[in-house]
């Protein structure tokens, strides 16, 4: 019996189970694995230099902002050594940290201090302590001059790495969009209302203040809130007179709008087609390795007036002007092509001849395509034209722009009104013969165009695409600045700068800091 018993049960070991057959029949027991208790506590020790390892971008931040000069942020710091008071939170962590979130695509202060309660690169740079938010938010905002110095330090530290070299700098805008929604766009009779209303919202705030049966802390919000409010609207308003005295045409000033609650942003239109409240972030890229060197933020949708400011900022920022400035045709004007030639900086950029626009009016108004203005010959010797009819057009009047004269020629009325072919020629033009306009371009402007078709040139603008989007693509995708956090022209301005100085040290790190390192570490092995 017990022989059968045995050869009836045989033991098979899978891993750490065991399986029995009884009676032909396997019977596997349950697997046995380790619970997870979330409920007990621990009590570890922590290395905070063990925290991150030594390749960990939060180490490259940290030693860059160790060579640069702060000291723009230290004059502000009331406690000094000696005197009671709370010790102030050192600029290099402050600095360190606002680098280490953008360059996470993180923007909010409270986010910040989240993660310096469990981010393991954030407390390492903080030494495990949690960072307030109101003072992030506050550093942020309140040293505008202090952070445009450290741009400039930091952009030193890679001129000197060989990074920068100024002799071609690509200039591109991108819209970003503001922190306020389309629907917060309000006529100025809407706004006047909603200005009273917040008046009285502020008296009624301050007569509560006035009280004893309500909340004292409660009411000072309260009211700070009501202020800002008020403040919003009469910027608004004020706002609104400028996009009034912009208002051309034919367009009634009535239609103009403004933000209730981001009064300095404007519509403009989108990458995507669309339009939304935005902000126009001018960014100047030198082409030797990608390094920003010159950024702004504009309230105009056009890019036509930003050229000029752009070559200024490069050389108020970097102490000389470019060698070569290459811009889209957005910037390319008559304007901008003589006073870059004046400046003596080589321009390079995209100006249409306007042929398009000139058959796509004439196709509008009827005009046959063997009557369009080549057909037309131009006698140089009597100053006139002479129409396929053999009629002549003699000169009239002269408009004088900013690169260019426009000629103005016509044919007598009485020629036109007997032709047979009027009807092909000039079918809108009823009480005056036709007329032929003849523009001589500027001879600097000439010569631009001259430029423009040669090899060199043509290969300069081929690499414009490449170099002065590459750094609004990484903001935007990388950074996640595809809208500001911030409010008011000045707020996003420094917005923008926070992320041109992040970009410029991610390049450092990719460029000069890993490279040393890994050598260092192969040196070492």
């Amino acid at each position: 019996m017990g022989n059968e018993q045995t050869a009836g049960r045989a033991e098979l070991v899978e891993g750490a189970a065991v399986v029995e057959k009884l009676g032909g029949e396997a019977i596997r027991p349950r697997p046995r694995v380790q619970a997870i208790d979330r409920q007990q506590g621990w009590l570890r020790s922590v290395v905070v230099e063990e925290l991150v390892e030594e390749d960990h971008p939060v180490r490259a931040i940290w030693e860059l902002m160790g060579q640069v000069d702060l000291s723009r942020y230290y004059e502000t710091i009331r406690a000094v050594e000696g005197v009671a008071g709370a010790e102030a939170t050192a600029p290099r962590l402050l600095v360190s940290l606002w680098i280490l979130a953008y360059s996470q695509g993180v923007s909010s202060a409270r986010e910040i201090e989240r993660r310096c309660g469990y981010h393991p690169a954030y407390q390492w740079l903080t030494g495990m302590s949690v960072i307030n938010h109101h003072t992030l938010s506050d550093f942020r905002t309140e040293q505008g001059a202090a952070l445009e110095e450290l741009f400039v330090e930091v952009l030193g530290v890679l001129s000197s790495e060989d990074l920068v070299d100024l002799k071609r700098v690509m200039h591109d805008g991108m819209k970003v969009k503001a922190f306020a929604g389309t629907d917060s766009f309000r006529r100025e009779a809407r706004l006047q209302k909603h200005l009273e209303a917040a008046r009285e919202q502020v008296v009624e705030m301050t007569r509560l203040a006035n009280g004893e049966e309500t909340s004292a802390q409660g009411v000072a919000a309260r009211q700070r809130a009501a202020r800002e409010k008020q403040q919003r609207l009469e910027l608004a308003l004020r706002e609104l007179k400028k996009i009034q005295a912009l208002k051309r045409g034919s367009e009634p000033k009535q239609r103009a709008r403004a933000s209730r609650s981001d009064p300095e942003a404007r519509i403009m239109k989108q990458s995507d087609g669309g339009y939304a409240p935005s902000y126009n972030a001018q960014i100047s890229t030198d082409a030797k390795r990608t390094i920003i060197v010159a950024a702004e933020v504009s309230q105009s949708s056009s890019d036509y007036e930003e050229l000029m400011p752009a070559e200024e900022r490069i050389e108020d920022t970097c102490g000389q002007a470019p060698a070569e400035l290459v811009a889209d045709g957005g910037f390319t004007s008559r304007a901008n092509i003589i006073e870059m030639e004046q400046r003596g900086v080589n321009f390079i950029g995209s100006l249409g001849d306007g042929q398009a626009q000139s058959v796509g009016q004439l196709e509008r108004r009827g005009v046959a395509p063997e009557f369009r203005p080549e057909a037309f010959v131009y006698d140089s010797q009597h100053n006139t034209y002479t129409c396929p009819q053999g009629k002549i057009l003699k000169y009239e009047s002269q408009e004088k722009r900013i690169g260019i004269i426009h000629n103005l020629y016509r044919a007598r009325a009485a020629d036109c009104q007997a032709c047979p072919l009027k009807s092909q020629c000039c079918p809108q033009k009823a009480a005056k013969g036709r007329s032929i306009v003849r523009s001589v371009e500027d001879p600097v402007v000439v010569s631009f165009r001259q430029k423009m078709e040669t090899e060199p040139a043509q290969q300069a603008y081929r690499q414009r695409g490449a170099v002065a989007e590459f750094p609004n693509a990484w903001i935007k995708a990388k950074l996640g600045l595809r809208q500001f956090r911030l409010r008011g022209l000045a707020k996003v301005r420094m917005e923008l700068f926070w992320a041109c100085l992040t970009y410029n040290v991610q390049q450092w790190i990719r460029l000069c800091w890993r490279p040393r390192l890994a050598m260092a570490q192969g040196g070492l092995s």
